[in-house]
């Protein structure tokens, strides 16, 4: 039996054939914008220390623009989400060091949400004229809204935190981390939107005046970041001070770093004789003052002697004033992560609470509910309670702001330090529980920039490193090994003069949020009259 095959049918049965190629294809283009917005947050992590390559967030928001660009609103938070994972999880890999792979990943895929959102508003904004300016406002509004929820925020990983080698460092003198960020993302927002425009122009289906826009998006952030130099300056306006900074190290990596809590004591009242040797031999200049870091003693020193005498020995032999980082343990009610002024002859006169306690890891919230996910939150058997007075303390006449740690990731824990009068500012810290991760160095990177924002030295002693001594204008000019026993003792500069960010405090914020909301206000109304106009 014979079978004819009429046209119709050959063209039929060669459909499947020719058609798969074009199928895969279809299939494979589906995963080009989630790639995208993935790598997109990859390059942000790149961008940020302790690697140099600041300028990988140019690319990074400006790939993030191609991926956002005209899509509906929940592809825009589906596609913002991967790259909030992309950039999130590599950068808070260090938070589960010692505890597991689990706060880890829930901290980066609840602080993903916030990017999420943000990527929901550049798809919103994207079809406006100058889409890159209300863009780079939304990705402010963003982290503006994830420093402060919940639980009192967590702004690490704030872009401007990765710019401390930047050509924008500047702007942070002018107004704050924000404004160094926002000047980031509309560089790169910018810089995608001009390629886009370039290669319309060249159909000729653009005018001059969008292709200007974009072009101004790249130029104004750059000669912004170029006028604002004369703000960077480490002139000593009054005078110089000799700092010395203790690193006396831990007896052993992670969450046991203080399980021999004396040996912690010993190992900084240790340094510091050391240091006081040195400068009774003439090696050493006599510092005017001397810093050790959080935690340097986690025994209470008003309720042990034998602490205390130890304390007192070594700030002593020193000569100098001296600020201790301890534990204070009162009888009823909760702990207090305390910065003590130990004075020679006299010892303690003065005390800073640290006011914004780290939640999870200085208190536990919904302990019972955290407790099913991980058993290590029974270590904070006690929670630490939050200060209320801002730290500023009167070292042998040197006004220094007290910033403890965590603290230095908020713009308004360091800059009420500068406008209560602090000269200079210093971040003592312990990091030993986050082992030889990159946690150090991305908190060594905000005290950078929070010394060009508002031009003061800023000296940060650790207890396990790494240890720094950073002038106004964002150079470290002195640093310390990780795990490392030390000592840093340098002259550094004291400045009054208030930058324009310390002086506008939280103004230039609200201001690029309110550009945000105008953004998407705008939006929101085109898309109502675009709905209503259609039949």
């Amino acid at each position: 039996m014979s079978t004819t095959i009429t046209p119709d049918a050959a063209g039929a049965a060669d459909t499947p054939a020719t058609d798969a190629p074009a199928r895969r294809f279809g299939r494979a283009a589906r995963f080009v914008r989630p790639g995208a917005a993935l790598l997109s947050g990859v390059l942000l992590y790149l961008s940020f220390p302790p690697r140099p390559l600041w300028w990988l967030a140019l690319p990074a928001f400006a790939l993030l623009g191609w991926t956002l660009y005209g899509r509906r609103l929940l592809a825009g938070f589906g596609l913002g989400y991967l790259a909030g994972l992309g950039f999130l999880l590599p950068l808070l890999v260090w938070t589960g060091e010692e505890v597991g792979p689990v706060p880890w990943l829930a901290l980066a895929a609840i602080e993903a949400l916030f990017v999420a959102a943000a990527g929901l508003g550049v798809a919103a904004v994207s079809r406006l004229p100058w889409w890159p300016v209300f863009a780079a406002g939304v990705w402010i509004l963003g982290e503006a809204a994830r420093a402060r929820v919940p639980f009192g925020g967590f702004p690490w990983g704030k872009i401007a935190f990765g710019q401390a080698d930047g050509i924008f460092l500047p702007l942070a003198a002018v107004g704050g981390t924000p404004v160094l960020g926002f000047a980031v993302a509309l560089c790169g927002f910018g810089l995608y939107e001009a390629v886009r425009l370039v290669r319309r122009r060249a159909a000729g289906t653009v005018p001059r005046g969008p292709l200007a826009a974009a072009a101004l998006s790249v130029l104004v952030p750059v000669t912004g970041a170029l006028a604002a130099l004369p703000l960077v300056s480490d002139a000593p306006e009054d005078g110089t001070a000799t700092v010395a900074a203790i690193q006396g190290n831990v007896p052993r990596l992670g969450l046991d770093f203080n399980a021999q809590r004396r040996q912690v004591l010993d190992n900084h009242a240790a340094r510091t004789r050391e240091l006081a040797a040195e400068v009774k031999a003439g090696t050493k200049p006599r510092p005017d003052f001397v810093l050790w870091p959080e935690n340097s003693s986690d025994i209470d020193p008003y309720a042990n002697p034998d602490a205390a005498a130890v304390i007192t020995d070594a700030v002593d032999a020193v000569g100098a004033p001296t600020v201790i980082g301890a534990v204070i343990a009162p009888p009823t009610g909760k702990l207090r992560n305390t910065l003590i002024q130990w004075e020679p002859g006299e010892g303690p006169v003065a005390t800073y609470d640290k006011r914004h306690v780290q939640p999870f890891g200085e208190y536990i919230p919904m302990r019972s509910v955290v407790r099913l996910f991980n058993s290590n939150v029974d270590r904070v058997a006690r929670d630490f309670g939050p200060g209320r007075a801002v730290g500023v303390f009167d070292l042998a006449g040197t006004r220094v702001g007290l910033a403890t740690c965590y603290e230095a990731a908020f713009d308004w824990a360091v800059r009420d330090t500068v406008t209560h009068g602090a000269q200079l500012i210093t971040v003592p810290s312990n990091n030993a529980t986050f082992g030889r991760s990159e946690m150090t160095y991305q908190q060594l990177a905000m005290s950078r920039v929070r010394a060009v924002e508002h031009s003061r030295a800023v000296v940060v002693p650790v207890t396990s490193g790494v240890s720094a001594v950073i002038r106004p204008d964002g150079e470290i000019v002195a640093q310390t090994k990780m795990f490392t026993p030390d000592y840093l003792v340098e002259e550094v500069p004291l400045r009054s003069t208030k930058t324009p960010a310390t002086r506008l405090g939280t103004l230039p914020e609200a201001l690029l949020a309110a550009v945000a909301a105008a953004g998407l206000g705008w939006a929101a109304a085109r898309s109502v009259r675009a709905r209503r106009a259609r039949p």
